[in-house]
């Protein structure tokens, strides 16, 4: 499974409790939208780094890392790179 969709599913699953994927653009903000707050990027981040065997550090823990599945990607494609 690629990553974005490894994304999109926890997402999905976790905290919208659907597997319909068109319930969730990769763009729409999870943030505003009011589908995570922060204890939801702290479960988010828990699973990026088992999934992907990441290390995030508290600087990174910003809205603006998290704020999309295509945010979250992106932030996940640039520790992958490091």
């Amino acid at each position: 499974m690629q990553q974005k969709q490894q994304i999109k599913k926890f997402i999905l699953e976790n905290f919208l409790f659907s597997d319909d994927e068109s319930a969730l653009g990769d763009q729409d903000s999870l943030i505003r939208g009011g589908i995570i707050d922060s204890t939801g990027i702290h479960e988010l981040i828990f699973f990026l780094e088992d999934e992907f065997k990441l290390t995030i550090v508290p600087d990174e823990m910003i809205p603006a890392n998290f704020d999309s599945i295509q945010t979250v990607d992106e932030f996940v494609r640039r520790k992958l790179a490091v």
